[in-house]
């Protein structure tokens, strides 16, 4: 046989060795197999070039090119790929004026879904062992992303006290991702919220740890509770990781004074039951406490949250908190150190994608260990693996076109905004308003600014999606000549016209005036690197709230207050309505208002549901998630303070304008026949009756609070245990049953666990935490 023969024959065994092989399903690769089986697999295949790739995820949104309905990754996103090997990218969907990303430039849903197929296509064609990426989302209160429901913000969505509501609306939030090719969703906000200056308060959901725990893990459930085989379930992300909504003088980022018990005590259990309902991903926080920083706290993550609580996800940065280790707080030399701090800590993914750049020649050094390394792939890569993404990464655009904001969607943003609006007064029942009225006058700088009433974190929106106060009023009241005079700005002294919304309200039979803050955002505004605004004395914008925004003072800003005063000199009927972000001063309008409303920012429905309210086809239902102060002198005025009870003031009480749990109605309810059982040793039954004595159909939120008479460390004046939203027909009775288990008696002990010490509880039940309609007794063996 010749050589020619015998090297052809050679050829064929080899191509026929090589498509055997090829036919072969890698383990990694194999659907049939554990995961935790194929992670192993896949790891051991990654170098570690690609391994640290999998912890990094920069920004998103020039990964993708548009030219007119053709999407098709960006050269800057093939050379992050070829170079770095990332594994997720944030915001890939984002739009606003940091990201210049507007409603022509930007992505519709359709067009989302294309660019994520995109860079899906990219990866899983062009890489060498094919990871999918992670493509993480803002979601605080709707996608932020163009052509996508918009909720009202945290603090609203705590006003409902309805968690069956928020887990239908953190449903399509999770929905309306997926079906655009994103994974993880960044929300919700769960940090508890006691300084109003702070900038993020409309984002959380309030100062109460219960109440932020059932919203929040009704968010979590909403989002899949942790199930991502399903196909709309997302990775839902905690924010931030710990004590960040306290920050020294309202300050974002600044360092949060708070000790152990306290931390135990109210700001942990709400991130524990999110993540005991199935939260996958866990934020860090910008601030420091006792010293360190938490993205460098290695109790908080490794000991207290992996070890501790099990938690089975990852933890991942907030934009650029690695870099600030070196950059702010100044515990590390550089980038690298930083990166090293936070691996070591227990920080499994790093947004922004620097300060884990350098990884492996910290690895080489000796900095970190090839286990820590290994521990932060392995988790991100088990829930790509649970997720399908290795089977199939892609989406279908023809349906995220017909299934994003659609007519079921706004249905229930118009039902959360309803129930988030909280009724503070009421005067001589001037509301409901009558349908036979003629004239109405809706003034004031958010009476008809579409951005003003959306919040932070919220994309470009087509004008004709977004009711305003106006235009939802003009809607409801067909019979009513309705003027619209804007008057004042919010913060913009030259934007006046007084005189023409003191004519409109002459020349109506009510004022509705609309005043409050802004968290929208334009494109004069100047950004940090982290997405935070930069305030600007000589701007004149209307934002004084979202991110980076913080106050001094809660007064209105501007020439709003002289707004209010104008009108009330009329003497035509004054509503006021306050869109805001964190709860401003309200002391003239509730002592010279004969109406006065908080409707947070209300979301995209918000005028059709605060126009529901003022008609009364809806019957106000809103309580405070958090306390009014009637000056930032009071702050911190949160209601759940320790022993002992604070003393007045010199020119003020020391109680709040307005307490936690508080909101009226147009149904008044009665609360009687508390009935107290003991069941065991540390479970009790609460029962009592309670009555809708109005001629209104109506719903009360009851609260119970505890009090723990006597006990081994400070306890709280009160604290909310448990609450229920009652619906009642007029004249109604009902018989409401609450269960007090061992879970609400205990405390921190001196020796900061969990117990439950034996002695006597005062059993709280009202309407507030500043309305107590019932008392009672139990007794602890």
């Amino acid at each position: 046989m010749n050589r020619s023969v015998i090297f052809s024959l050679l050829i064929l065994v080899f191509a026929a060795e090589s498509s055997l092989i090829a036919q072969q399903v890698l383990p990694y690769k194999n659907p049939t197999l554990p995961i935790k089986q194929r992670t192993a697999d896949l790891l051991k295949r990654m170098t570690v070039e690609e391994k640290v790739g999998q912890l990094l995820c920069p920004m998103g949104w020039e990964m993708w090119v548009k030219n007119g309905t053709t999407i098709n990754y960006s050269q800057a996103f093939k050379k992050l790929i070829d170079s770095q090997y990332v594994g997720a990218f944030w915001g890939v969907y984002r739009a606003d004026p940091w990201t210049k990303k507007t409603l022509e430039t930007g992505l519709n849903p359709e067009l989302a879904a294309k660019a994520g197929n995109a860079l899906q296509k990219y990866v899983m064609e062009n890489t060498r062992l094919g990871i999918p990426i992670f493509l993480a989302e803002e979601s605080p209160h709707g996608h932020m992303a163009i052509g996508t429901t918009v909720f009202p913000t945290g603090i609203g969505m705590a006003s409902t006290w309805n968690p069956e509501l928020v887990e239908k609306a953190a449903a399509i939030m999770a929905k309306e991702i997926r079906l655009q090719g994103g994974h993880i969703s960044y929300g919700p906000v769960m940090d508890l919220s006691r300084d109003p200056r702070w900038s993020r308060v409309e984002e959380s959901f309030g100062e109460d740890p219960v109440l932020t725990a059932g919203i929040g893990v009704a968010a979590v459930k909403g989002g899949g509770a942790g199930n991502l085989s399903q196909p709309t379930s997302v990775i839902t992300t905690l924010k931030h990781f710990i004590a960040y909504g306290i920050p020294e003088g309202g300050h974002n980022g600044n360092t949060s004074i708070i000790g152990e018990r306290e931390l135990q005590e109210n700001f942990l259990p709400p991130f524990k039951k999110a993540v005991e309902a199935g939260a996958l991903s866990i934020m860090t926080a910008y601030n420091s406490i006792d010293g360190i920083p938490c993205t460098s706290n290695e109790y908080l993550y490794n000991d207290l949250l992996k070890s501790q609580w099990k938690f089975r996800g990852f933890v991942v940065s907030d934009l650029f908190s690695i870099d600030g280790l070196s950059g702010s707080h100044r515990v590390a030399k550089d980038r690298k150190e930083s990166g090293e701090l936070a691996l070591k800590a227990g920080v499994d993914m790093d947004l922004g994608a620097s300060g884990f750049a350098a990884l492996k020649q910290s690895l080489q050094e000796g900095k970190i260990t090839r286990q820590q390394l290994d521990a932060a792939v392995t988790r991100i890569l088990q829930l790509k693996f649970e997720m399908g993404l290795f089977e199939n990464p892609y989406v279908n655009p023809a349906i995220a076109k017909e299934q994003v904001r659609t007519t079921a969607h706004i249905k229930i943003a118009r039902e959360l905004a309803q129930q988030s609006i909280v009724l503070l007064e009421n005067k001589n029942n001037i509301l409901p308003l009558s349908n036979t009225i003629k004239r109405i006058a809706v003034i004031g700088p958010n009476a008809h600014t579409p951005y003003n009433q959306l919040g932070d974190y919220t994309a470009p929106q087509d004008s004709t999606n977004i009711i305003t106060p106006f235009t939802g009023i003009k809607n409801t009241f067909p019979q009513a000549k309705v003027d619209y005079v804007k008057g004042v700005a919010i913060r913009d002294t030259n934007d006046i016209d007084i005189e023409a919304a003191v004519n409109a309200a002459k020349n109506a039979e009510v004022a509705i005036v609309v005043v409050g803050g802004s968290s929208a955002r334009d494109f004069k505004t100047t950004y940090k690197e982290t997405g935070a605004a930069v305030t600007d004395m000589k701007s004149v914008q209307d934002m004084e709230s979202g991110e980076g925004f913080d106050r001094a003072t809660l007064q209105l800003l501007g020439k709003q207050e002289a707004l209010l005063k104008a009108i009330k000199a009329t003497g035509t009927p004054l509503i006021v309505v306050y869109i805001q972000g964190r709860p401003l001063n309200m002391n003239w309008a509730a002592e010279n208002a004969d109406a006065l409303l908080c409707a947070w920012y209300p979301g995209q429905e918000g005028g059709n549901a605060l126009a529901a309210i003022l008609n009364g086809d809806v019957n106000p239902s809103g309580k405070l998630p958090i306390s009014v102060p009637r000056s930032v002198g009071q702050i911190p005025v949160y209601y759940n303070k320790k022993n002992p009870r604070g003393h007045d003031y010199v020119e003020l009480p020391a109680a709040p304008l307005y307490t936690f749990g508080y909101g009226l109605s147009y149904s008044s309810f009665q609360y009687s026949n508390l009935t107290l059982k003991q069941n065991d040793k540390q479970k009790f039954e609460i029962s009592f009756s309670l009555k809708n004595t109005s001629n209104k159909t109506g719903e009360e939120v009851v609260q119970l609070y505890l009090r723990d008479d006597l006990a081994s460390v400070v306890q709280p004046i009160k604290q909310l245990k448990q609450f229920q939203r009652v619906h009642l027909t007029a004249g109604e009775e009902k018989r409401i049953l609450f269960t007090v288990s061992a879970t609400d008696l205990e405390i921190i002990g001196r020796d900061l666990k969990p117990v439950v010490e034996p002695g006597v509880f005062t059993i709280q039940i009202g309407a507030s935490s500043g309305d107590i309609r019932l008392n009672g007794k139990i007794t602890v063996q």
